[in-house]
Formats: structure tokens, sequence, C-alpha cells
């Protein structure tokens, strides 16, 4: 009897069931109506229900105003009952009041939305919600409901922060960190869109990519990781890269030496990193080889990030960055030179990389290139050695090295001719100059 009051009732407010009862004819009327795909399944079934028995009167609040308002539009519920607003008008007229929900509230209302997301594929609504969320985050002195969980992930993540922002990055910035932590990949997506279309700070963005990376990527299949790690790059390419911790950028890329990703994600990760080489440090540069290779460090890696520095930072490269960037390869070079396995063409790659007025002096290039011929003594022939001399700028050389280098005999005898020469040059300029 109930059952039948209420099919009524429905029947009579929702143009989706109406315009389906229409056809049914004679026994037809009779047949079993099921939703396979119905909003919010069954909890949400039952909201409906509730309407129709009270007259057209529900209490919408945050928890359930996203499975009404799905429903709703679902059924097409757009017909008054007993001269009240119908369904469709009373939570569309809810959604007015979101601004002067809570945090929590909206919260609550967030993770009932990710569950109806796929019934909200372009709603306007939908936009205004995510706006009202992205917004509240612009508020720092707003702190989170659950204090110990926006403590703990504010000292989680800091290490995520660049550099560059530490000095006007709050750390109150970072309160809704973990309660957002909850989203799936699409909600996640969407939340980073408005995000960036409203122009929240970068560097607050850029952290929370990092964040969602970590906490979501330990939890999920090889597949996932990569869709997650994937989007998160996608994100951080669209954003300043000043603002982009670069320690964060090669955790993403050790990441992705074990995972099945696009050559595209590839090559916008390396593009992010190469781009700003000259924010990277030695122990970024530290990578090992692929599986299968036998030298020790990955120098085509670095070679590849190297060339994107200089081609893509050509006209607006300065010179101190340039010069950071030798510091660093230098260094870099220094490390990898007593590995056996690295072929000579590798080695001279990683030196004419950068153009000769990167430098100003070629010390660390020769104590490197001393190490590598010493630890290569019986590999090289002569003229593979005089060819890695090729590299060397003599006059770049402080007096200590020239002196080492002239009686160094792990070097061919034409690199110690040159370098006597090059004494003798700037005894004689010298005694030239005080006459």
């Amino acid at each position: 009897m109930l059952f039948n009051l209420l099919q009524t009732i429905l029947v009579s407010l929702s143009g989706r069931l109406r315009k389906l009862f229409s056809k049914l004819t004679g026994k037809t009327r009779r047949l079993k109506l099921i939703f396979d795909k119905f909003p919010g399944g069954a909890e949400c079934f039952e909201l409906i229900a509730k309407f129709c028995y009270n007259g057209g009167r529900i209490k919408i609040t945050p928890f359930n105003m996203f499975q009404l308002h799905c429903a709703a539009n679902y059924l097409e519920m757009n017909k008054e009952m007993q001269g009240k607003p119908n369904l469709v008008e009373q939570t569309s007229s809810y959604f007015q009041k979101i601004h002067y929900m809570t945090w929590s509230e909206l919260i609550i209302s967030l993770e009932k939305c990710q569950q109806l997301l796929s019934f909200l594929p372009s709603s306007s609504i939908l936009q205004d919600f995510l706006d009202c969320v992205v917004g509240r985050l612009e508020f720092h002195n707003i702190s989170s409901p659950c204090a110990s969980s926006s403590e703990n992930s504010s000292m989680q993540f800091s290490g995520d922060i660049s550099t560059e922002s530490k000095g006007i990055y709050s750390s109150q910035a970072t309160w809704w960190f973990a309660d957002l932590g909850f989203l799936n990949l699409n909600m996640f997506k969407k939340i980073i869109e408005t995000m960036i279309s409203n122009k929240l700070d970068h560097s607050v963005i850029a952290s929370f990519l990092f964040y969602y990376k970590r906490v979501k990527c330990p939890t999920v299949s090889s597949a996932q990781k990569s869709r997650i790690i994937e989007t998160v790059i996608k994100f951080l390419s669209s954003l300043d890269g000043s603002f982009i911790s670069m320690r964060g950028l090669f955790d993403i890329l050790q990441a992705s030496f074990t995972l099945k990703m696009s050559k595209c994600s590839k090559g916008k990760l390396e593009h992010l990193i190469g781009s700003q080489l000259d924010r990277a440090k030695l122990d970024d540069l530290l990578i090992p080889s692929p599986a299968g290779e036998k030298s020790a460090y990955n120098v085509n890696l670095i070679l590849r990030l190297l060339d994107i520095f200089l081609s893509n930072s050509r006209e607006k490269l300065l010179m101190y960055q340039l010069k950071k960037v030798a510091e660093l390869i230098d260094l870099y070079i220094m490390e990898v030179a007593p590995d056996p396995c690295l072929k000579p063409s590798k080695f001279l790659a990683l030196v004419a990389a950068l153009p000769d007025i990167a430098r100003e002096s070629y010390d660390t290039i020769y104590l490197a290139l001393d190490m590598y011929l010493k630890v290569h003594k019986y590999g090289l022939s002569e003229e593979e050695k005089i060819k890695m001399c090729g590299v060397l700028s003599y006059e770049k050389f402080s007096e200590e090295i020239l002196k080492d280098l002239a009686q160094n005999e792990s070097f061919p005898a034409c690199a110690l001719i040159t370098a006597k020469v090059t004494q003798q040059n700037r005894l004689s300029y010298s005694v030239t100059r005080h006459t």
C-alpha cells in the first residue's frame, strides 16, 4: 500500500518516470522498475522517498545537498507539490548558502560531491561549489578542525616547498592539505584546475601536488601510481617553475624510472628540471644508471638536462646562472670520474656541454681528468688521452695546477709541454709588466 502510494507520488513528481509509465499499458504496468545507476544508490533513493511521503518537504543539509540535487535532476523532479517549490528548485536555492558554510561542512559536501561526480559533469553548481572551497584556502588564518592533522601535514611536506618560496611561505598556508587527502584523482584534477583558475599561490599549489603524490602513491597499484604522477607533472608544468621544489621534481624523476609513463610526461618532467638546472644540487644529479647499464651514474640523463637548460634559456640566460650550472656540473664530473665503466666520450661530453665562458677556472676539470686517467691507466690509448686533454683551457689553470700538470705522467707528453709553455708565458708577462 505504502509502495503504491510512493509510486503514485513519485510518478506525479518525476518527469522521467511520467514519460516512462506513459508508454506502458495493460499488464505491462506491473513490470518491476530497476534503477541500475541511480545517483547515490539506495541511500539517496530513501531521501527521495522521504521527500515524497512528507508532502514535498525535506531538510536539506551539507551532507545530503548533492545527493538530493543529483537525484532530483536525474528523475526530472521539476513539478511543484502542494504549492511548494519542486526539489530541483529547493536544492538549487540551498546551494546559494554554500558561502555561509563552515569548513567542516564544505568538506562533508565535497566528499558526497566526489561520490556523485559522474552526475555533475558540466554543472555550474559544481564549479560554484569548488570555487567556494578553493576561496577558503586563501584565508591562511583559518585553522583546520583537525588541528593535529594540520600540524603533521605541515611538517611532512615542508621539504616540497621551493627554496625561493620559503622566505614568503607561511606554514599556515598548508593547514588544509590533510583535509583534502581523501580526494580521488578525478576530483583532485578539478580542485587543482580551480586553484589555478582562481590564481592561488603557485608555491602552495605545487606543494599540495607533491603532498598528494606522496600520500596516495604508496597505497595504489603501479598503473594508478603512473596516472597520479602524470597528472602531477601536467599541473606542475602549468605553474611558475621558480615556486616548484627541485627536490620534489627529482623525487618524481626517480619514481618515474620504475613506472610505465608516457614519453610526453617524461619529457615534460625533464623540461621542468632542465629549464631551471641552476637551482639543482649535486645530490640531485647523482642518479644511478638504469638497470642493465654498466656505468654507475645516469650521465645521459644529465646531458639531456644540460641541453634543455642551454637551449630553453639561451635568450634569457643570465651569466650567474650559467656559472652556477658550470660549478654544479664540474662537481658532478668529479663524482663520476672514478667510475671505471664511464666511457671517454661521456666524460668529454660533460665537459664540452657548457661553453668556455661558463668556467672561470678549469682546476676542477683537471682534477677530475687526472682521476679519470689514473682509473683508466691501461684502458686508454695515447691518442684517446690527447683527445681528452683537448677540452682543457690551460689559461684558466691556477699556478698550482699548472705546476702539478707539468710533471704529471698520467697525462700525455703534449699536455705537459703545454703546461710548461703556459707557465713560461705567464712568467714572461709578469716580468715584462714589472719592468
